[in-house]
This record gives C-alpha cells, sequence and structure tokens, in this order.
C-alpha cells in the first residue's frame, strides 16, 4: 500500500523543476541559472536524437557521403557488378529459351505435316536488324574479288566444274537435280524451295550427314522426310512419291532416301532447309 501511495509522489517529481545555477567563483554571486525538470532532459535527449536520426539519414541518402568511408565504395561497386552481369546472364537465357521454344515448336508442326510458322522480331525487340550503312572491309572486297572472278568460287557462268567445286566447298550436295520454279519467300508462304525434275521418279539424296527424324505420308504433301544434321541443321524433303528411310535412321550424305513426285501427280519436289529454328534460304547454301 505504501509503494502506491508512493507512485504518484514520484510520478509528480519527474515534472517538478529543478534549479541549476552558475555562480561566481569570487563572490559567490550568481551568473546564470536555469529551470529543468528530469522529464524535460528526457524529451530533449528524444528530441536530439530524432533529429540527428533524421539528419543522417539524409545525408546517406541524398548525399555522396558514403563514398569516403573506406570499403564501402568497393562493395557497391562489386554489388553493382554483380546485378549488370545477373541482367545479362538473365536476358540472355531468355532469348536463348525463347529460341529453343520456337524450334520446338517448329519441329512438332514439321511432325504434324504443317507449314512451320517464322517467328518475326517484334518493333520493340532490341535484336531488330539495323539499316545503317557499313562500308566494306578490305577482306569484303577480297571476298567479293572471288565470288565475281573466274575462280573456283565464282557465282557467274555455267562450267560444270566450276560449280562441281563449289558445291563440294560447301560440303553440302543437292537432293535433287531441276530447275527452281519456286524461290524462298517467307512473305509468301514459300519456306524453301520447288524443283521442276527431268522426269517423275527421280532420285532425291540426302544433303549431309544426319538422322532421320521424320517420315510419314500425308494427302496434302505426300511422303514428307526430315532429316537432322549438326549444328542444329534440319533438312525437309517434300511431296516424295516413296520414301526409302525410317525415323531413327542415320543416313549418309548422296544416300538415298526417296524419289520425287509420281508422274500425273501434280505437285513439284519441295525442299526446305531450317538453321537453328528458322528458315533458310537453301540457294544460299546449295547449287541446284
Amino acid at each position: 500500500m505504501k509503494l502506491l501511495e508512493s507512485i504518484p509522489g514520484r510520478w509528480h517529481d519527474l515534472f517538478r523543476k529543478r534549479r541549476i545555477a552558475m555562480l561566481d567563483a569570487t563572490d559567490n554571486s550568481e551568473e546564470w541559472h536555469v529551470h529543468l525538470s528530469p522529464a524535460g532532459i528526457f524529451a530533449a535527449l528524444v528530441a536530439l536524437s530524432l533529429v540527428l536520426f533524421v539528419v543522417i539519414l539524409s545525408l546517406m541518402a541524398y548525399t555522396p557521403v558514403l563514398e569516403i568511408l573506406p570499403g564501402y565504395r568497393t562493395d557497391a561497386s562489386r554489388s553493382r557488378e554483380n546485378l549488370i552481369r545477373n541482367i545479362l546472364r538473365v536476358d540472355s537465357m531468355e532469348r536463348v529459351m525463347r529460341d529453343m521454344m520456337t524450334y520446338n515448336e517448329n519441329i512438332a508442326l514439321i511432325l504434324d505435316g504443317k507449314t512451320p510458322v517464322v517467328r518475326t522480331l517484334a518493333a520493340a525487340d532490341s535484336a531488330r536488324i539495323s539499316k545503317v550503312l557499313v562500308m566494306p572491309s578490305p577482306e569484303d572486297s577480297l571476298l567479293r574479288l572471288q565470288m565475281e572472278g573466274e575462280g573456283p568460287y565464282a557465282l557467274k557462268g555455267d562450267d560444270v566444274s566450276s560449280r562441281r567445286l563449289l558445291r563440294e566447298s560447301m560440303e553440302l550436295v543437292s537432293p535433287a537435280e531441276g530447275i527452281i520454279t519456286s524461290h524462298f519467300d517467307i512473305p509468301a508462304g514459300n519456306f524453301g524451295v520447288r524443283l521442276a525434275t527431268n522426269g517423275a521418279g527421280e532420285r532425291v539424296m540426302a544433303i549431309e550427314n544426319g538422322t532421320v527424324i521424320l517420315s510419314q505420308w500425308s494427302p496434302e504433301t505426300g511422303y514428307v522426310t526430315v532429316v537432322q544434321h549438326g549444328g542444329n541443321l534440319l533438312s525437309v524433303y517434300k511431296n516424295l512419291s516413296q520414301s526409302l528411310v525410317r525415323a531413327g535412321q542415320t543416313v549418309k550424305s548422296g544416300e538415298l532416301i526417296g524419289y520425287t513426285p509420281a508422274e500425273g501427280d501434280g505437285r513439284l519436289f519441295e525442299f526446305e532447309l531450317w538453321n537453328g529454328g528458322k528458315p533458310v534460304d537453301p540457294e544460299g547454301y546449295i547449287v541446284f
């Protein structure tokens, strides 16, 4: 009971002011005094602490004062480099995953006997092609002279030996002998070339060593054979009258895999070349 009765008195003592005076040591006269209470002193300390906290926080947030502290600059630079490296790594992984998804979707469409869809880059894609004119380098000029000259890499002329040397240098053989009637044109829906051969039932050969991943027949495209080569390269042979290979079989470059459309079929032999899940112009790799 006595303790409870003494609590109000102690609480009142916290707010009772005390007089603090400064006396002259010579004549003991008062020079300065102030009235303070314990509660006032505590409140002043709390307010001073809050002001110091706000000032220090503002200095750290809006001024480069932290750069002066030893060791902080190194840690900050390391953290910034790690952040940039992680952003680049995530961006690269996203691009690889997008290419893999496109490749898998195109393979699934080919297995179903449908025409794959080419992924087009959006206008905001950072990988879109730049149209800035680039001046040719000396190496480009030398290559142009070799391609336009009379050597084994010349593009002009109908010399059979030159065409054979060029074909051997590119390591891809022509799937069939004939005349191209329809060229590669993605906007027109031509993902490859169409060949008019010398006659019906002409030989169709593998352009390179690889593994057959599809060999099936459909009313729209006849026999379709797809061969997987190295370096994410796919060769597609459509409108065959007969296929001599089966899925899972390995073939060699120049090996017979089927025959062109039969006489009266009304369709031409079609050949497509896919690289990394995207169609490419076969005439840029093969001399027909």
